[in-house]
């Protein structure tokens, strides 16, 4: 199997399948005589002082996947690597590299590419857009295309690879400055951007931005809330808009995480009496997304657990443990199951900085990983020397089609959600009304329903019509020229 290999080392990479030293199957990369757990998608000797960050995954509409990664160290540039696999990440070929772009994550809208990030470390707020899978991208010149926020002398951006999510008809993402006096997240101010779903992403003037939070150190006993960084876009259960960041704690304290709440488009507030959580993983960067068949809110990071933990050791600095983990209310969070595991080395292994999607009933993620490559492995945990990407089978509840609000049956319940929805744009992770996956609610989406009504098993309720019951008038007079899809809907009603 071809893997991507930088072409001055032009190293003879086999993809084979073996067991890891985890329990279970999992795909490992023979990579210059070791075994890498993953498929290698690219790597960097740490001879070259160019390390691999900021990973990020995103699956486009026709199937194909879409990895990148930036570089940074002694040597980095500055500048991010575009992969793509037509195969389900079996195979990886480099589509593009751009310069001038760190901290980045990508992201699927209206069925074009998108990628957002900053010019450089603390650098401008930017976005690109590429029409053709990741081949070319738009160059963010100035506020008309692509340039959000310019950095200046004493207060620049810091993003990565985090959620994009819809809600309440706008495009919601975090990102954070460092206008609190300094280049490290103990100095980070968070804050949140959203955009209207139908204006022009490139343009500066279509996003707002909430006002900015500073932390305190006195928010956990001893000060030891040291820190928040890269937040997550999430809609909790009261359809609210919430981020939810890493928090940088001690040597030997437990792992956290804070929520911070959307108010309103320009006010993010904090409630720091309430609002700090227990995580595992909660001091290393995450991803959390929401699955309608499972009901649950789903993430994956580096834990630290009793196999792992050392009192003398921040949990920040442990990451050779990458675990799945969900929640049934964003608040209390379960380990369900250890994807990656090497306990050999915490100083210079490390799984982190994972970013994944729904595939089906997998989970499919790339990682930033520091493992040992034939050529004296990575400068350490943190500096990692691969991108590899990974699937987790089988992990999610099997969906039927058209059962949109997970409770195992099509009927008027989902019904009830197409109309709700109709004629919107929905983003990975928003996908519920969206069946069809072509990112926008309409004929296909409601066809899924009709065609599979009745499916499953009803729950033990009393099924009645959702409200307005007009709504569904008013949906088959404009399925009029729809002839088959009104003909199946007014049998059904």
């Amino acid at each position: 199997m071809k893997c991507f290999v930088p072409f001055m080392f032009s190293l003879l990479v086999i993809t084979v399948w073996g067991v890891f030293s985890q329990p279970g199957l999992a795909q490992t990369t023979l990579f210059n005589g070791v075994e890498v757990p993953g498929v290698v998608i690219n790597h960097y000797p740490e001879s070259t002082g160019k390390y691999i960050g900021s990973p990020s995954l995103a699956i486009l509409a026709d199937g194909t996947y879409v990895a990148s990664h930036d570089t940074f160290g002694p040597n980095g540039l500055g500048q991010v690597n575009v992969f793509t696999s037509t195969d389900e990440g079996l195979t990886w070929t480099l589509k593009s590299t751009i310069n001038n772009q760190y901290w980045s994550g990508l992201f699927v809208y209206n069925n074009d590419l998108y990628i957002l990030g900053t010019s450089k470390g603390h650098g401008d707020l930017i976005v690109r857009k590429s029409t053709n899978g990741g081949a070319n991208w738009t160059n963010p010149t100035d506020g008309s295309n692509g340039l959000l926020l310019e950095c200046t002398d004493t207060l620049g951006y810091h993003t990565s690879a985090v959620p994009v999510i819809v809600q309440n008809g706008r495009i919601w993402r975090a990102y954070e400055d460092n206008g609190a006096g300094g280049a490290n997240q103990r100095k980070y101010r968070i804050t949140m951007m959203s955009a209207p779903i139908e204006s022009d992403l490139l343009d500066a003037s279509s996003w707002t931005h909430t006002n900015t939070l500073t932390r305190e150190s006195d928010w956990l006993p001893g000060f030891d809330f040291q820190g928040w960084i890269e937040g997550n876009a999430v809609v909790d259960r009261d359809g609210n808009v919430v981020n939810i960041l890493r928090v940088d704690v001690g040597p030997g304290d437990d792992e956290k995480a804070a929520i911070a709440r959307i108010a309103s488009e320009t006010e993010l507030t904090f409630d720091p009496e309430n609002d700090i959580i227990d995580m595992p993983g909660g001091a290393k960067k995450f991803t959390i997304r929401y699955h309608q068949p499972s009901d649950k809110y789903w993430a994956i990071t580096s834990i630290v657990n009793e196999d792992n933990y050392d009192p003398e050791v921040k949990p920040s600095d442990i990451r050779n443990i990458l675990a799945l983990i969900s929640s049934d209310d964003l608040r209390d969070w379960d380990v369900e199951q250890i994807i990656l595991q090497d306990l050999s080395d915490v100083q210079n292994i490390g799984f982190q900085y994972a970013d994944w999607q729904f595939d089906g009933t997998d989970i499919v993620l790339v990682s930033r990983t520091a493992y040992p490559d034939g050529l004296g492995g990575a400068d350490n945990y943190h500096n990692a020397n691969f991108l590899t990407f990974h699937r987790v089978e089988d992990v999610l509840p099997l969906s039927i089609p058209g059962d949109l609000d997970g409770d195992g049956y099509v009927g008027l319940a989902d019904l009830d959600i197409i109309l709700s929805n109709w004629n919107m744009y929905v983003l990975p992770g928003d996908e519920r009304a969206d069946p069809s996956g072509n990112k926008h609610v309409g004929l296909g989406d409601l066809d899924i329903v009709l065609n599979n009504w009745n499916a499953g098993t009803p729950p033990q309720t009393t099924l009645t019509i959702p409200e307005p019951a007009s709504g569904v008038v008013f949906m088959l007079c404009m399925l009029v020229s729809h002839r088959r899809t009104t003909h199946r809907l007014a049998r059904l009603l």
